[in-house]
């Protein structure tokens, strides 16, 4: 395992640079999205592309859930009602059909990812038609070699879910775990046995999806290290590709379901902490590797595997090794990044329809980047993704020098450095395994909206 691949759990450190601060699934971050970037100028962007020929990404927002988590903070409509699908999907088709005719049919849609809410809302014959309808406007794969991935909650799972997602082309499944401690699940409304997300996950790699990702939160009521460290514990033993370990930012003036959790049950945040110090041991014992923030994945997973070869990437939905990619974001609420930009689809059903309805894409904001921002993209990139920063491959790519341009950065950094969280020579910038838990505190150095930011809307890094 390289450098750059461990890790090490300085409680002293984190204590002292746990603020607020972006998670950089993009740079700028939506914080700097606004409502003069245009649908027309997106469309504009979106035709220049063509001339690259550069492989599509496709996210689909379903945004539909049948119950609430309690701790969601996700664009969500909760409903029991499955036939408010079906006005949806025609939406769903008709935002194709207008971005489908601004992207070339010879681009291959390499990546395609269905997130939500809970992408399963909708039934098996819906789900084909999806797929059916999404390939009469994009080029998908069909020899799976591509990335199609899907989030699954295993309670909308019955016995031919995965048999036709796997036919649909899916090959990639992320579910939706939490904790398996039935106090912790009904404090929070996710109530799921044990049998049933082992059941879901042996099925999946019965029938040969490539990868498996489980998700997991700590910081719920009722949690400490003994009941999370079952968790953690069972679902080693099915040996997942990947696992993600959320922090769990209790916010409830901003997420209402959030205000039906008892503040008083939550661990407080010394047991918090030491909830991810021993999930960390745990998770490195049993042989994962830290890719950053929240992930963990097999030395031999493709995360694990770009990381050290420098081509691991970060974008909207995470780390990602299609770096190469437009990805255009459908549904609404969906983010797309299509060329020098970004844009979001409208956030309610109400308006989102109407746009559609209109004949008229969903973008309603966004923002177009230029040379600076690319830069400290580029920069913000390789330090989330590979720990490591060589100043001429940033020299040569944006044609600065890189010491010059980012001297106050530098500086600001030398308090890390003295820290023990990063090693700076004249030529590279090399994060330490204390570093790597606090690898935002390092990035947010150099953002210079956040520099200039009179307010934080960010949660906590740790």
């Amino acid at each position: 395992m390289s450098l750059s691949q461990t890790i090490d759990f300085d409680l002293d450190l984190i204590n002292r640079y746990n603020t607020a601060g972006p998670r950089y699934t993009s740079y700028p971050t939506a914080v700097q999205f606004h409502e003069g970037f245009t649908a027309e100028r997106y469309a504009e962007i979106a035709r220049e592309t063509n001339a690259s020929g550069r492989p599509l990404s496709l996210y689909f927002h379903i945004p539909f859930c049948d119950t609430v988590c309690f701790y969601c903070a996700c664009n969500k409509v909760v409903t029991k009602d499955r036939t408010r699908a079906r006005p949806y999907l025609d939406r769903l088709y008709r935002e194709m059909e207008l971005q489908g005719e601004l992207f070339d049919r010879s681009r291959p849609v390499t990546q395609l990812h269905w997130g939500g809410g809970t992408p399963t809302f909708i039934s098996h014959d819906e789900m084909t038609e999806l797929m059916q309808r999404t390939a009469e406007h994009f080029r998908l794969l069909d020899d799976d070699t591509g990335e199609y991935s899907i989030e699954i909650d295993p309670r909308e799972v019955d016995d031919h879910t995965l048999s036709l997602l796997r036919k649909l082309g899916f090959n990639r499944i992320s579910l939706g775990v939490q904790d398996f401690d039935e106090r912790v699940q009904q404090a929070v409304n996710r109530v799921q046995s044990e049998s049933l997300v082992l059941g879901v996950l042996d099925e999946a790699r019965r029938l040969g999806f490539r990868s498996t990702s489980v998700d997991l939160i700590y910081g719920l009521p009722h949690q400490d290290r003994k009941t999370f460290g079952h968790t953690v514990d069972k679902i080693i033993q099915v040996d997942p590709a990947r696992i993600s370990v959320f922090n769990y930012a209790h916010l409830p003036d901003r997420f209402k379901p959030q205000r039906r959790i008892n503040e008083a049950d939550l661990p407080s945040p010394s047991e918090k902490l030491a909830i991810l110090q021993q999930t960390i041991q745990q998770l490195t014992e049993a042989g994962y590797v830290y890719i950053g923030m929240d992930h963990f994945a097999k030395p031999d997973d493709e995360l694990a595997v770009a990381q050290r070869d420098h081509t691991l990437y970060r974008n909207f939905q995470g780390y990602s090794t299609h770096s190469n990619c437009d990805l255009v974001g459908l549904g609404s609420t969906s983010v797309g990044m299509v060329g020098h930009s970004y844009s979001q689809n409208r956030h309610d059903l109400e308006s989102y329809f109407e746009r559609i309805d209109a004949g008229r894409l969903a973008v309603f904001r966004g923002v177009e980047l230029d040379a600076d921002d690319l830069l400290r993209r580029d920069v913000i990139t390789r330090l989330i993704c590979h720990f490591e920063l060589a100043f001429a491959d940033v020299e040569k790519a944006h044609g600065i020098r890189f010491t010059d341009y980012f001297a106050q950065e530098l500086k600001a950094l030398e308090g890390m450095q003295a820290d023990g969280l990063l090693q700076m020579t004249g030529e590279s910038i090399t994060v330490l395994p204390a570093g790597r838990l606090l690898i935002r505190n390092i990035c947010m150095t150099f953002d210079r909206y956040l520099r200039e930011a009179k307010e934080q809307r960010f949660s906590r890094v740790i």
